[in-house]
Order: structure tokens, then C-alpha cells, then sequence
């Protein structure tokens, strides 16, 4: 007997099971299907674990590299890498476990396995054998398949050699060096991760700065630190060819042999090697096998296409939210789709999701946070602009804390103050961005945000003085 459902979501990431949990308490008769266990990549193999392996990175950081700064002597300082890596795997676990105990509280089904649209009502879920185990009905279908890395055939993932996000969070040895394809927020954070532990590390990126969707002073500035940290760093560099050790493909690892890879800098080709090759070239939506061609579902470029409005498809009554449907591929972004889809189901009207809007954030350190538009963007669209900025050197509270690296840059509509963009590099500055992003959210001026008395000490203050530098009224610099 088919179980009948109000909705019905396919896939269990940050955009499936928030939808889920919403639907819950809206009174939804809900189910949710994935596979494997619920967070999707983001609490199982992104987001979270990251921020983990992060987080033992800079206390090792700190305290080898600054301890001498605040007193504090560790002589022998040592790390075990196996424990590193199973405490990120841990923090994952529970932290998904913690996830199917929402599921449960707000009276969602769970059904374990891999769902395929048969019909516009209808979803066939099989095991890992591809036995057809249960099949469901529902009115309204939201898919939330997620994405996964993206491959070219000029780099041949094994998952041993040349591997993606998934395995560089679980090696069993830390590899005396790797080079790192694509320097987004992925890339990046691996690319500190491992060179802090001690690994050579080699970022090769195909565009003119690392991390390059950021405004570009951000960008100079990181490249910089990591430089100083010993990263080299490659871009307007093209891999050409990635090559595996001989008769490593599906077989055990041949010892002591390298990954070599041809990269063409500005049209001279240079040849590197290293022990383990990270693809970090960007991710592609999850459409293949789900029954999209069978029933009509219209995709492009492997994401499924939406209204941005409901998130409908172009099939009445299935919904698509998350990394399936297109950049920006963020966790938060999936979350806040999957919550409005499913109110706009219920007939809650709110307004569309403001996505000029959007945080983005990656966790190396010194961490890197921005909202709206770059300095670049802005004049290339033509707005009159005023920058403020404020270095943390000048801050009070990063002197004492040890963190002075960095600055805040605020990108302001010269005549009526609008806040057009936010850019932060330094301590704490994913925690940082709210703040810019509320106020851009509000239409907050400038002149509301240095006028708004900041707590002292504290780095926050830092974005307080650079809209108030925007005219000329900052106190500390």
C-alpha cells in the first residue's frame, strides 16, 4: 500500500531537511527521502566537519606560531593527525544525528534511500542494491538533491591520487605535499588547513586572483598572508593535465610515486608534482537518475529550472530548492529556499528572497566574509560610490586579542548612503557580516550604522568606523 503524503522531499541536505521540518510544523503530512544520513554534503562532508578540521588548524597555528605573543610556551609541540580527523568526522555525526531528532519531533517521516519520480505525485525509492523498497505519493514534490564536485576530463579523480572535498577530510596520512585546483572558498580553506599541519601546499587557479569572486583588495590581501605562509600560489593558470602514478587507477596507491600535472601560467606550461592532487573546481547539480526526462522537468546546464518566486518547475506541483537549481551554492541559501517554498505552499506570502543579498564566508585565517556588491561591480553598473574602511591594526580590542591583520570595506551609494556591498578580512569576520547584512537588508544608510553606539572593545566596531571613514568621520584612524 503507497503511503500518502502532503509533501514529499527528496533529498535530506540543508535545503531538504529544513524544508522538511518546516512543513512539519506548518501541519504538513511530510516525508523526507535520502540515501544516506540527513545534513547532506554540508553537515556531513562541507559546512561542518570543515569548520572542524579548521578549528584544529588555527589552535595549532596560534599556538606554534604566537604563543611566544601571549606568554605562553609549548616546547615538543606536537599533533596527531588520525585524531584531527576523527573528531571532525564525530562533530559530523552528532550533529546529523541531532538532525533526525528534529525530523522526528515535528512528526516528519524519514525513509532511507535513493528516490526516483515516476510520476508528478509519485516517488519509487530503492536501496543501495537498487531494490525497489517503498513507494510514496504526495501532492506537492520538493527536490533537494543536492550537487557534487565537478570533474573534467583533464583531471582524472580516483579518490586516491587526485581527490575532491570528501576525501581530503578523511586521509589516513598527512601528505608531505598538495596541490590545490581552484581557489574558491573550498580551496582555500584545505589549502590553510593542510599547510598549517605542514603540508606544501601549491593553489592553482585559472582567474586573475584567489578566492575570486570577492571584491579584489580582499583577495590581494589574502594571497599575501598565504604567500607569507608559504603557499604558492599560480593563477591566470590553466591545468592541462593531471597524471595518476602508474597502475594506481582502482588499484591500491603506488608508493612513493607522484600525481604530475601540467599547468599553463599565462601561456608558459609548467610542470609540478605532488603526493595527492585536490580537484576544487566548483560542483554541479545532482539531476541524473531522479525521473526529471520522464516526466517532463526542464533542467540547464545540470541545475533544474525554477520560478525563484514558489521555486515551482516547470511541472505543476514539484518544487526544486538548494544546490540543484544554480549558484549561489551555499547551505544558507538552501535553508532559506526550503523555508519559503514550503510557506508559499501553505499560502504564506512573504517577499521574495533578496539574493544581491547573501553572505558569503570562508574560514581560513585570517577569514574573509562579504555581502553585495565589490568595489569593481559597483562602478562597472555605474553607481556614485564612497568607500569606507577601517584596518583592525586601529582596532583596540584586535591589539589585544593579537589579530590586526585585515580591515572592513564598505561599499556606499555616494548620494543617499545606501550600503551597496560589505567586505571583511580578519578575525571573526563570517561572525562579522550579519551585521552588513541586516543593515543592507533594512536599506540602512551609513550614517544609521556609525551613529548606532557599538560595544567597546570589540572588533565589530571596526565596521561602526569604516562607514563613519566613508565621511570622514572616523575617530581612530
Amino acid at each position: 500500500m503507497q503511503k500518502q503524503y502532503d509533501i514529499a522531499i527528496l533529498g535530506g541536505g540543508p535545503g531538504g531537511y529544513v524544508a522538511a521540518i518546516r512543513s512539519g510544523q506548518l501541519g504538513f503530512r511530510t516525508v523526507v527521502i535520502d540515501k544516506d544520513n540527513l545534513g547532506g554534503i554540508c553537515l556531513n562532508w562541507g559546512c561542518i566537519p570543515t569548520k572542524s578540521l579548521l578549528k584544529n588548524a588555527e589552535i595549532y597555528d596560534q599556538i606554534k606560531n604566537h604563543g611566544n605573543d601571549f606568554g605562553i610556551s609549548a616546547n615538543g609541540l606536537e599533533f596527531d593527525f588520525s585524531k584531527i580527523i576523527k573528531r571532525s568526522r564525530d562533530v559530523s555525526d552528532r550533529i546529523s544525528k541531532n538532525v533526525e531528532l528534529l525530523i522526528k519531533k515535528n512528526k516528519v517521516d524519514r525513509i532511507r534511500g535513493f528516490g526516483k519520480l515516476t510520476s508528478k505525485s509519485t516517488i519509487e525509492i530503492s536501496d543501495d542494491k537498487g531494490k525497489v523498497i517503498e513507494t510514496v505519493k504526495a501532492d506537492k514534490i520538493i527536490l533537494a538533491t543536492g550537487a557534487r564536485p565537478r570533474s573534467i576530463s583533464a583531471i582524472p579523480v580516483d579518490r586516491k591520487n587526485i581527490i575532491t572535498s570528501t576525501e581530503a577530510m578523511i586521509l589516513e596520512t598527512l601528505p608531505k605535499d598538495l596541490i590545490v585546483i581552484g581557489a574558491g572558498a573550498i580551496g582555500i580553506e584545505f589549502a590553510y588547513f593542510y599547510s598549517v599541519l605542514g603540508t606544501k601546499v601549491t593553489i592553482v587557479e585559472m582567474l586573475k586572483n584567489i578566492l575570486p569572486i570577492e571584491d579584489e583588495e580582499i583577495s590581494k590581501t589574502l594571497e599575501k598572508n598565504f604567500k607569507k605562509r608559504g603557499i604558492e600560489i599560480l593563477t591566470n593558470a590553466v591545468v592541462e593535465k593531471a597524471r595518476l602514478p602508474e597502475a594506481s587507477s582502482g588499484q591500491a596507491e603506488v608508493k612513493g610515486k607522484k600525481v604530475n600535472v601540467t599547468v599553463n601560467v599565462n601561456g608558459e606550461k609548467k610542470e609540478m608534482s605532488a603526493e595527492k592532487v585536490l580537484n576544487a573546481i566548483g560542483v554541479i547539480g545532482n539531476v541524473e537518475g531522479i525521473g526529471l526526462e520522464e516526466i517532463g522537468v526542464q533542467t540547464e546546464r545540470n541545475n533544474i529550472k525554477v520560478n525563484k518566486v514558489t521555486y515551482e518547475t516547470n511541472v505543476t506541483g514539484i518544487f526544486a530548492i538548494g544546490d540543484v537549481i544554480g549558484p549561489p551554492w551555499l547551505a544558507h541559501v538552501a535553508s532559506a529556499e526550503g523555508i519559503h517554498c514550503v510557506e508559499g505552499i501553505k499560502g504564506i506570502h512573504n517577499r521574495p528572497i533578496d539574493y544581491d543579498n547573501i553572505p558569503g564566508c570562508t574560514y581560513c585565517q585570517p577569514q574573509v566574509a562579504s555581502v553585495g556588491l565589490t568595489e569593481a561591480k559597483a562602478k562597472e553598473e555605474g553607481h556614485e560610490i564612497k568607500i569606507g574602511k577601517f584596518p583592525f591594526m586601529a582596532s583596540g580590542k584586535a591589539f589585544a586579542i593579537g589579530e590586526r591583520e585585515g580591515f572592513v570595506k564598505l561599499i556606499i551609494e555616494a548620494k543617499y548612503g545606501e550600503i551597496l556591498g560589505g567586505h571583511i578580512i580578519g578575525s571573526e569576520a563570517t561572525e562579522m557580516i550579519a551585521e552588513i547584512t541586516l543593515a543592507k537588508s533594512l536599506e540602512a544608510t551609513a550614517e544609521s550604522i556609525f551613529k548606532t553606539v557599538h560595544a567597546h572593545p570589540t572588533l565589530s566596531e571596526s565596521v561602526m568606523e569604516a562607514a563613519a571613514n566613508a565621511y570622514g568621520e572616523a575617530i581612530h584612524i
